[in-house]
């Protein structure tokens, strides 16, 4: 039992250890944000205050709850210190919910404000930004919430059951969980959101509406279509989503608006699709995938082996 007690403080005073100087290495990040950008720009008001609101949002009260954050660890108050942290974590689930619109509010900004452009300009040249903008510090406080998350866990396997931190680790843990699933929701939305208009742009004109709300991308890649006539094999780009499997073939090359583009030459819904893998259960040459529809069957060959283990993949789990 002794033995098993020093194991777990020897490893709760590393992980303690290595929280602390994270932070702080944390805390010096946003500062730049704070001392270099938002005290600076409310003094100048070269921003709008509503338009400071949304690019910044509330990176100042994170900048402080982390500062107690920090000065409770170096006094090695643990245990209070994580736990009122964790009453400031509303303040992360804000900060990813309006993390999109913070976005396009700076990217605004940059292409009408001619001062505000020079102005960051400017200050991303300082020493102290050692060559980062300002897009690559405002993601900080959610790449943080994962670490705070995996820290936690850490501290609490390492800390005894029966003392009375185990009970305030296992809080915050909790706690630190539930906003971090949150963040990581909204994260994976806004990703998809991406991809679908992504999907939506290469695609020509407008009859195919790729953007459905609950439609989640999965995958896309080139894949030869085998006829059912001896005719010879049609290479299509298909994209797979969560509902359909579109394929599409390239525009003309000289087509003056759609060169670069994709025509849309088939949609096929999922939910009444069975998919089998015809060949390609060896270590051979690629393999050909069967995927049956009530008034269709389609034919798909690949070269190459784990790519048509992958998609056999990705199609089996979107149609169950």
């Amino acid at each position: 039992v002794e033995e098993q007690r020093s194991r777990w403080e020897r490893k709760r005073s590393r992980t303690a250890k290595e929280l602390l100087e994270t932070e702080h290495k944390y805390l010096e990040q946003l500062d730049l944000v704070i001392t270099f950008f938002v005290t600076i720009l409310k003094a100048k008001g070269t921003l709008k205050p509503a338009v400071m609101e949304t690019i910044f949002g509330p990176l100042e009260s994170i900048h402080s709850a982390s500062q107690v954050l920090s000065l409770h660890l170096e006094r090695g108050n643990l245990g209070a210190g994580l736990e009122n942290f964790c009453q400031e974590l509303e303040l992360y689930g804000h900060y990813a919910e309006n993390f999109e619109q913070a976005n396009k509010a700076l990217m605004e900004q940059l292409r009408k404000n001619k001062s505000f452009r020079r102005f960051k300009k400017l200050q991303e040249t300082r020493p102290q930004f050692q060559g980062r903008k300002l897009e690559d510090l405002l993601p900080l406080p959610l790449q943080r919430l994962q670490q705070y998350k995996h820290f936690l866990r850490d501290l609490l396997e390492n800390t005894s059951p029966d003392s009375a931190e185990h009970q305030k680790l296992a809080k915050s843990v909790k706690s630190v969980s539930e906003v971090s699933r949150r963040v990581q929701d909204i994260i994976r939305k806004r990703e998809n959101s991406v991809q679908l208009l992504r999907v939506q742009k290469l695609l020509k004109g407008q009859k195919t509406q790729v953007l459905t709300p609950e439609r989640w991308y999965i995958r896309e890649g080139w894949l030869l279509v085998v006829p059912s006539k001896g005719e010879e094999l049609k290479r299509r780009m298909f994209f797979l989503f969560s509902d359909i499997l579109i394929a599409a073939k390239p525009c003309h090359p000289l087509h003056l608006l759609n060169s670069n583009k994709l025509a849309c030459t088939a949609v096929y819904p999922l939910h009444q699709c069975v998919v089998d893998k015809v060949f390609g259960h060896t270590q051979g040459q690629g393999g050909l995938l069967s995927l049956s529809f009530p008034h269709k069957r389609l034919l798909l060959m690949s070269s190459d082996q784990q790519d048509i283990n992958d998609w056999y993949g990705s199609l089996t789990a979107a149609v169950r």
